[in-house]
């Protein structure tokens, strides 16, 4: 992967196809048919031992299945067999331009691909977006989820409640507007609290590879209508319906907050209050418990991975 002094450079379709994953395991595809259209969802499995439970990654909105290779893997050598997709709309997966993107089908595009794979069960972790869409699946799937594991989700938040809805148009603008500099930005700002390293860079080209390649415009616009789902489709005045045991991981420092631009006028509410909101959810959520991780924010994964893979142990045992 191209380092800064190159990332000028960088130019990706659509479909990541010269972007290389950090996987050993080849990746897979998974093909099937929604809304008339023939789909191909890529996805990753390292296999584990037979007595361990399958464990599948679900990604975040700025992420793909990349990202998630030092977790797949810890987990592999503990002994999981490990799913790892990229979602429909994102990575290496199909990206069609004219589609009901929801959690509800993405959730059903996953059980799917496990179903495809003989996997009748599995431990759910999500983070950021792919904490809504982890909530989701076990809200729909509850036969088909051992345990949900939520790291630093998104959607603890009914955001519509506090801020202006804005038309998919709007982030289509917003998407088209991107440039590699205010990417690394806001990454840099956002993620890792001012400080870059060359592994932070690297999560991050293959975005500035496709603003830069030959189907921008594509990838902005699908960008903009999976955008819509984390307004318009809020998980969290469901989560106390969650009837699976749930463990939440929360980097305190994250203040994501989707929306905090275009506050609705007089709103005084103080969106992504990561330090907050784990003690306030998991009162409405049953058989839950919270595990914070002070100093960390939106990625615990990225930014500390021993401290916060000591936690995903204790999760997953517990």
């Amino acid at each position: 992967m191209a380092q800064a002094e190159d990332a000028k450079t960088l130019s990706y379709d659509a479909m990541l196809t010269n972007y290389e994953y950090a996987y050993k395991e080849p990746l897979q595809f998974y093909e099937f048919e929604s809304q008339k259209q023939k789909l191909k969802m890529a996805y990753v499995v390292l296999k584990g031992l037979s007595d361990h439970p399958a464990i599948t990654l679900l990604h975040g909105k700025n992420f793909n299945a990349d990202y998630w290779a030092e977790t797949a893997e810890f987990l592999n050598e503990e002994g999981y067999t490990v799913i790892v997709p990229d979602q429909i709309g994102f990575g290496k997966s199909s990206k069609p331009m004219a589609y009901q993107y929801s959690f509800a089908s993405l959730a059903q595009h996953t059980k799917g691909l496990l179903e495809s794979l003989g996997i009748e069960s599995s431990i759910i972790i999500g983070h950021s977006m792919g904490g809504m869409l982890a909530s989701r699946f076990a809200l729909q799937y509850p036969q088909m989820t051992q345990k949900l594991i939520l790291v630093n989700p998104i959607g603890l938040e009914n955001y519509l409640q506090y801020v202006d809805y804005k038309d998919v148009d709007f982030f289509y603008k917003n998407e088209l507007a991107k440039t590699p500099e205010k990417i690394y930005a806001y990454q840099k700002a956002n993620y890792y609290d001012g400080q870059w390293t060359d592994k932070y860079q690297k999560l991050t080209n293959f975005m500035v590879g496709q603003v830069q390649g030959p189907e921008a415009e594509k990838i902005a616009w699908v960008n903009a209508m999976t955008y819509d789902m984390i307004f318009t489709q809020p998980v969290v005045n469901d989560l106390k319906d969650l009837t699976v045991p749930t463990r939440l991981i929360l980097g305190t420092r994250d203040r994501t907050g989707p929306g905090r631009g275009w506050k609705k006028e007089g709103a005084d509410h103080e969106l992504g209050r990561y330090d907050k909101l784990g003690g306030q959810v998991i009162q409405h959520i049953p058989d839950a418990h919270l595990y914070e991780l002070d100093g960390l924010g939106h990625l615990p994964q990225m930014e500390d991975f021993t401290r916060f893979s000591i936690i995903l142990k204790q999760s997953i045992e517990q």
